[in-house]
């Protein structure tokens, strides 16, 4: 049986770390979110496993999280951060490795649509880091909205043995209700065989306070028409989905959203597509 995976979360803590991106209106996140937190809305939701994600550019945060992967049962992979344009990469990666908790690392990612260039992915350092996650087997997790997504194809074509994984779908403007300009971004990537992309994200894409389940439904059946369920994944971006959305109504939702899928496609959406995206997730007999 495919075990079930939350394949986008994060924890905070901002006692320790300084989060840049955390500013008016999302004081709710202002606070330590850990694995005491998230461990039993995953026993309520029967999740297996989960793939912990980057928050800030640092090294650091990535090696706490490596830490955390080590210390628990159900955190199965870690998303870190390096410096793609760092001459020395290869040797970061070495070290995170070594690291207590290195061989749940499975990727990275930058927040790349913070970047004033829009075209920052196709700078030609940020293009040798690339090419260094690639050797290293890793994947390579795409940060971005639709105005990098055009950006996004030369690299994911040019690097065409690096795994890449698209975040919340690009973060289709669901509240605008005009999602024309990210279908057209987003689909050149429906024929490229290195590119998965995450159900995540997507409540907070819509009104936070007014939201349904239906609200949601183009932007989920437009990736399912696209990339198929074998290539994507759930992901609760929790805790930024509380903002929106409980752990629990968010996967409720991805559920009713993909209730009619065939018993196969739900599979994969849930788990399967999750660990051919990231080989090296760890995933044991969960929480």
């Amino acid at each position: 049986m495919t075990p079930v995976i939350d394949a986008h979360h994060h924890f905070l803590d901002p006692g320790r770390f300084r989060y840049p991106w955390l500013g008016p209106g999302l004081e709710a996140l202002d606070r330590r979110f850990g694995p005491e937190d998230l461990g039993p809305e995953l026993v309520r939701a029967g999740v297996d496993a989960t793939v912990l994600v980057q928050t800030i550019p640092s090294v650091e945060e990535t090696r706490t999280f490596l830490r955390i992967a080590e210390q628990t049962t159900w955190v199965s992979g870690v998303v870190g951060w390096a410096d793609l344009t760092d001459p020395n990469l290869a040797a970061v990666i070495e070290d995170l490795r070594a690291q207590p908790g290195g061989s749940h690392l499975v990727g990275f990612r930058h927040q790349v649509h913070d970047e004033a260039d829009p075209a920052w992915l196709r700078r030609s350092d940020v293009d040798r880091g690339l090419g260094i996650i690639a050797a290293e087997g890793l994947s390579y997790d795409l940060l971005v909205r639709t105005r990098e997504l055009p950006f996004a194809l030369d690299p994911v074509r040019h690097h065409r043995d690096l795994r890449f994984v698209i975040d919340h779908l690009a973060k289709p403007p669901i509240a605008s209700g005009d999602l024309g300009a990210w279908k057209r971004a987003l689909r050149p990537f429906a024929d490229q065989p290195n590119v998965w992309a995450k159900l995540s994200g997507l409540v907070t894409e819509a009104d936070w306070l007014r939201w349904r389940t239906a609200d949601l439904a183009e932007a989920v059946d437009t990736a399912v028409e696209l990339f198929g369920a074998d290539r994507l994944l759930f992901g609760s971006d929790w805790p930024v989905c509380r903002l929106a959305a409980s752990y629990g109504q968010v996967i409720d939702a991805a559920g009713e959203l993909t209730a009619t899928r065939s018993a196969a496609e739900r599979s994969a959406i849930f788990g399967g597509a999750a660990t051919r995206a990231y080989p090296g997730l760890a995933v044991s007999d969960g929480v």
